[in-house]
């Protein structure tokens, strides 16, 4: 069995995020976070992938060579005048290490969609759509349900 990824919580991705200088290096992670992306979706995303007056991001040729559209997160919105990002994957991999020790760049992902399931509380079948996923199993991988938000819930039906 795989082990899941570790993930991070908003508040411990804005306090590393604080310690970014760099604009295109704090919208890779946000990217990677906020829209969920994939490290090789942000180090292809150009310019023309935006669509601002219709508030989509143009993925092309994500994994298994499908397109998707996936809406602009208002916190991303400002940071994408920097497109392209102009850095490599092997970059950016080690560039998340120095704001966040613990994690890998994928971990900003699997964050990034926790964050929704949790935090904001997005039915399951709008992530999948966000991160891309044929099966909602893969989805539900990538999600990680936290203990107090289990109990809230049940809570609140009792």
């Amino acid at each position: 069995m795989r082990k899941l990824p570790s993930t991070i919580s908003e508040q411990e991705f804005l306090e590393g995020l604080k310690k970014v200088k760099r604009p295109k290096l704090k919208l890779a992670f946000m990217l990677g976070f906020y829209q969920a992306m994939r490290v090789s979706e942000i180090v292809n995303l150009k310019q023309e992938n935006v669509d601002m007056d219709r508030g989509f991001i143009h993925i092309l040729q994500a994994k298994g060579k499908k397109d998707r559209d996936v809406p602009i997160m208002k916190p991303v919105k400002y940071g994408l005048r920097y497109l392209p990002i102009g850095l490599g994957v092997r970059s950016l991999e080690k560039w998340v290490k120095v704001y966040w020790p613990n994690i890998h760049f994928h971990s900003l992902r699997h964050s990034g969609a926790t964050f929704y399931l949790n935090v904001k509380s997005l039915d399951i079948r709008y992530i999948q759509e966000l991160l891309g996923h044929a099966s909602l199993e893969t989805t539900q991988i990538y999600t990680h349900v936290s203990p107090k938000n289990l109990k809230d819930k049940f809570g609140e039906i009792w």
